[in-house]
């Protein structure tokens, strides 16, 4: 709920705020012209960024590996490019960190510690389906598997030497 007020609320009113103390300092214009000049650099950067990260994507399922990191820097991309297509001077800072290799790898790993930590979090109960308060119960392990019989050997190509 928190979370909800600071990103409808006060992120707003915060990003009037800055929008008219940089109007009275530069006048209304030059603000205008700055904002729509962000948008549009925001979008060319979110475009070469988004391929670049499509590519790395590409790269991994085709080496054969998870593409974890490649889908993180995609959705931190999306939501860069999100916060600079949005008016306003804070958003565009925001989204210009995200967009840029450097500090999006560096959002990429305090957020991959943060899901790391589900008893923080509180999102592990919801999958595993555990109500507060309970621990799970612990299950038994199950018996390894017994090994399947031995194959015969089999022939060796060319003809029978029995027959």
């Amino acid at each position: 709920m928190l979370l909800l007020v600071i990103l409808f609320v006060l992120v707003p009113i915060a990003e009037i705020y800055v929008i008219i103390q940089v109007g009275q300092e530069i006048g209304a214009l030059w603000t205008v012209l700055i904002l729509i000049a962000d948008s549009l650099i925001g979008a060319r950067l979110l475009s070469w960024q988004g391929r670049r990260a499509w590519a790395s994507f590409q790269e991994a399922l085709v080496a054969g590996r998870m593409p974890h990191r490649e889908v993180l820097d995609g959705v931190l991309i999306i939501l860069g490019g999100a916060f600079l297509l949005t008016p306003g001077f804070l958003t565009d800072i925001v989204g210009l960190l995200l967009l840029l290799p450097p500090t999006r790898a560096a959002s990429r790993r305090l957020l991959t510690r943060m899901m790391l930590r589900p008893s923080r979090l509180g999102w592990a109960r919801v999958v595993v389906g555990t109500p507060r308060g309970q621990r799970p119960q612990p299950t038994a392990r199950p018996h390894a598997p017994e090994r399947p019989p031995a194959l015969p050997p089999t022939p060796p190509d060319g003809p029978d030497p029995a027959q």
